[in-house]
């Protein structure tokens, strides 16, 4: 996807006459973004759509973005807005990488910046539509975090964005939060497979084309996307869908 479309579509920040203005709302979004804990690092998921309003305009956009050697920054909302978030967070890399002194900002220290970011943003009533997850391993321990765009943060062990924090989140809490410190890779990939398919039959937003991504001791890996099998044969008993 290219960038200037996505920019291009949202609201400019400068006006011709040289006076700001602020965005609204959000213009180009994508939807939710899903992430567990299992025995062996931490698992994400999301799909490749970013949605003009309800025209499903782009169907090739990674919402999975690795940041350094360790840490994965998951993105849902405006896609523009997510661009520059993930601009600020690389030029933070390369400014450290300059020092050249061997260290690396771990993912808490990412974290930690991202939220105050965003709370910067809320606080001057101009936030970043965007609600993330930030997922690393620092130290040999796994870390997975929250950070909306009212500088809101919490961890745990299963986290969801967008409409799967309502649809996803009591199956992740059902199926992997129990079991997170010996959840193998095959199921946790399993279970995000099919919450994501859960989505694509209920959020009218979602794309069955999805990308995963891990994190472990070995470092990030990210998928190709691909998409996932579906039936809709049960639609046939919902009452008005059928004939």
């Amino acid at each position: 996807m290219n960038s200037t479309e996505i920019l291009n579509l949202k609201n400019q920040d400068v006006t011709e006459n040289g006076t700001y203005k602020h965005t609204l709302q959000p213009i180009v979004t994508g939807t939710s973004v899903l992430g567990l804990k299992y025995k062996d690092g931490i698992m994400l998921a999301a799909d490749c759509i970013a949605s003009y309003g309800s025209l499903a305009r782009f169907r090739n956009v990674q919402r999975l973005h690795p940041v350094g050697k360790a840490t994965i920054l998951a993105g849902s909302g405006d896609m523009s807005d997510f661009q520059h978030v993930q601009n600020l967070l690389e030029g933070v890399m390369l400014q450290e990488h300059c020092f050249d002194d061997e260290q690396e900002i771990g993912t808490k220290s990412i974290y930690k910046i991202l939220s105050n970011v965003m709370y910067s943003r809320r606080t001057k009533v101009d936030p970043l539509w965007n609600k993330f997850i930030v997922a690393g391993i620092e130290n040999g321990e796994s870390f997975l975090g929250y950070v909306d765009l009212y500088g809101t943060t919490y961890q745990s062990p299963v986290i969801a964005t967008g409409f799967g924090s309502h649809i996803a989140i009591p199956i992740l809490r059902k199926y992997a939060e129990p079991r997170a410190s010996d959840l193998t890779e095959a199921e946790a990939s399993e279970i995000l497979d099919n919450c994501m398919r859960v989505l694509y039959y209920r959020d009218a937003r979602s794309f069955n084309k999805i990308q995963k991504a891990k994190v472990t001791s070995a470092g990030i890996e990210i998928t190709e996307p691909y998409s996932l099998s579906t039936n809709w044969d049960f639609a046939e008993s919902i009452r008005g869908y059928g004939a």
